[in-house]
């Protein structure tokens, strides 16, 4: 083993360990080796009733989306929703709620999908809210963002509707930013790739 890797598994379970999330993530699993996909992740639903198993979704490309009700891109939920209609045989949209940036979404799980549902009939698998970024980041999260974790690069979550692109066998395909539509050309020729 390098060193490089040693520090970094060192690193991740002392920031599990220590973590001061109000929640336990004790049903996800965060194993730090590179070769690790993303379809070994779970993580609970937004109705905290059940479990969203990335496993379910090997075979098709994962569009991640951390989502807000109170954003300037909120109006993207309707093109998500369009995206996962229209090419759900291919890719499977997953909304992660969060409430970093500006308290954009600060609703209770009942509340996000109540307006989820009224606004824009979201039919896609919703989270928990959760921290996508510091100290109290989601495992998911973390190996999104690790160029150690996900073997593709660092990213940084800079705002509502950043989107990531995972491909059928759980790697890490691309990573975009907010003002990336989710039915531009750019996206969908991913997806199409």
């Amino acid at each position: 083993m390098n060193i490089i890797y040693l520090i970094n598994l060192l690193f991740l379970f002392t920031a599990c360990n220590h973590s001061k999330a109000t929640k336990p993530y004790q049903e996800m699993s965060l194993n730090t080796k590179p070769s690790q996909t993303f379809h070994t992740f779970t993580i609970a639903s937004l109705n905290n009733k059940t479990v969203i198993n990335m496993r379910d979704y090997e075979g098709k490309k994962i569009l991640l989306v951390n989502v807000a009700s109170r954003c300037g891109y909120t109006s993207q939920y309707a093109d998500l929703q369009k995206l996962n209609e229209r090419f759900g045989d291919v890719v499977q949209v997953i909304g992660v709620p969060c409430n970093q940036f500006m308290g954009q979404e600060p609703g209770t799980n009942s509340e996000i999908a109540q307006f989820c549902q009224k606004n824009y009939n979201v039919t896609f698998p919703l989270t928990d809210k959760i921290h996508v970024r510091g100290e109290n980041q989601h495992p998911i999260y973390q190996w999104l963002t690790n160029k150690n974790l996900n073997g593709l690069d660092d990213f940084s979550v800079s705002w509502n509707f950043n989107k990531f692109l995972i491909d059928e066998n759980g790697k890490l395909m691309n990573h975009f930013g907010s003002n990336t539509n989710p039915l531009s050309e750019e996206l969908l020729n991913a997806i199409n790739s």
